[in-house]
């Protein structure tokens, strides 16, 4: 008796694994403004090289020259990887223009679609 419901069990979690759509995580981007693309160019003052994204932290002027704090969010680790970022890609000093999607409020935030060096070497963030 031990032994057929075991089988049955078996086959049940086996039927649910077989039948099963595999789960794709993702993160919104909701609170970005998806249908225009907007460009910074600034002073890096911090890589953050963390989970689950990594993030960007540079200096740049506004309209009236007033110095601006600008984030840009990456990807994950993982994902910057396949397109040939690293830790030490981006370092404080570093004069760069960020691509990208600003935040819908109207805060200095932006999701990251590519870099350009002050050498024209550009970058991409998004794995296609």
């Amino acid at each position: 008796m031990c032994t057929k419901r075991f089988m049955f069990f078996f086959a049940f979690a086996t039927g649910l694994i077989l039948l099963s759509k595999p789960v794709i995580a993702h993160h919104s981007t909701a609170e970005y403004d998806m249908s225009a693309s907007t460009s910074i160019k600034g002073t890096v003052t911090k890589f953050e090289w963390s989970n689950p994204h990594a993030y960007i932290y540079m200096q740049a002027k506004d309209d009236k020259g007033a110095s601006v704090e600008w984030t840009a969010e990456l990807a994950s680790l993982g994902m910057l990887a396949r397109v040939n970022w690293k830790r030490d890609t981006v370092k404080p000093g570093d004069e760069i223009t960020i691509y990208g999607n600003r935040a819908k409020d109207g805060r200095t935030v932006m999701r990251l679609d590519k870099i350009a060096f002050a050498n024209g070497q550009e970058l991409s963030a998004q794995v296609r």
